[in-house]
């Protein structure tokens, strides 16, 4: 066997182990995790989680979730804590350990100074008969059998069943609050996953011009209209009520060249698409960006009420980071 087939059946073979080390995970979600997660809703202070080695990347991780779902957290690394930063951590915090063994000596040096300040302990650890599990008030059960590791030492399955285990638990806690799509985006204001909760399609139409002529415009006028505008195409709504009747663009030009022996005498009504797919500007800028990628468009018209007020264009999504 060659070695990139080895490579191949190694690869398969560690997502397989960490697979099955998830699926079996929900076997443990039990009354204790239930009661948990009660204790964290009802808490006035923060969750703590906390870890050493990479159990603590771990735990890095599983508060930037929690945080972003609406359950204050905040990190502590296990050796730092015994070296003065236990005074992060009050009476009303939740504090969450996680450590495979439950067994490392920063681990027994910490567990009786968290339960001095008061504060209640969350176990999430393979070995439910270890001295951190024995000691905390809730035990949440991450066990695998084995390392993906091949000498069964590199924490490859622990670490990403304790990954999933808090991912569950900060899921159930923002299902418990009733935490909406409208908070998220409270919370993740920059970036594209923001602007797809907070951004309409309001925030954007209004820096474009508006390119529009009456059915009863000329091919020049019309073209002039395209060319001077820049947004490959132009609204055409009934005179005097700007109510949207069509769309010309770039490309229903070239088709009229095909379609027309003679472009003399030529309307805006002749050539236009009618009813065109629209948009409201309250509706959301990814809206806009789903409906162009399912039509195979590059612009939406804007309306209030079926009456043109802009264009919403593909480029404008792209800038913003809409993909």
């Amino acid at each position: 066997m060659n070695l990139n087939n080895n490579i191949i059946l190694s690869a398969k073979k560690v997502l397989k182990a960490e697979a099955d080390a998830i699926a079996k995970l929900g076997d443990f979600i039990d009354e204790g995790f239930v009661k948990c997660a009660q204790a964290i809703l009802q808490i006035k202070g923060r969750v703590v989680v906390t870890g050493i080695g990479k159990s603590a990347h771990i735990a890095t991780k599983i508060v930037a979730t929690l945080n972003s779902t609406g359950t204050p957290a905040l990190f502590m690394h296990a050796a730092d804590a015994i070296h003065g930063d236990l005074g992060m951590i009050q009476s009303e915090d939740f504090v969450i350990c996680i450590s495979k063994s439950g067994n490392t000596p920063e681990i027994k040096v910490l567990v009786p100074l968290l339960k001095r300040k008061g504060s209640q302990l969350a176990a999430l650890v393979s070995d439910t008969g270890s001295y951190l599990a024995l000691n905390a008030n809730f035990i949440l059960k991450a066990h695998v059998e084995r390392e993906a590791c091949p000498f069964n030492l590199a924490p490859t399955t622990s670490t990403t069943a304790a990954l999933a285990l808090g991912d569950a638990l900060a899921v159930c806690l923002l299902e418990a609050r009733g935490f909406s799509s409208a908070d998220f985006a409270t919370l993740h204001p920059g970036g594209s996953l923001g602007k797809r909760l907070y951004l309409k399609v309001g925030d954007i139409y209004v820096h474009n011009q508006a390119p529009k002529v009456n059915e009863q415009a000329s091919l020049k006028e019309i073209i002039i209209e395209i060319s001077s505008k820049r947004l490959g195409a132009t609204a055409v709504v009934t005179a005097g009520t700007d109510k949207l009747v069509g769309i010309i663009t770039d490309g229903d030009l070239r088709r009229m060249l095909n379609n027309f022996d003679s472009i003399e005498g030529i309307q805006a009504a002749d050539i236009m698409t009618p009813s065109p797919r629209t948009i409201e500007p309250e509706q959301y800028a990814a809206e806009a960006m789903a409906i162009m990628q399912d039509k195979n468009i590059t612009q939406l018209v804007v309306t209030i009420e079926e009456k043109f007020v802009g264009f919403v264009h593909l480029h404008d999504l792209l800038k913003e980071g809409l993909v």
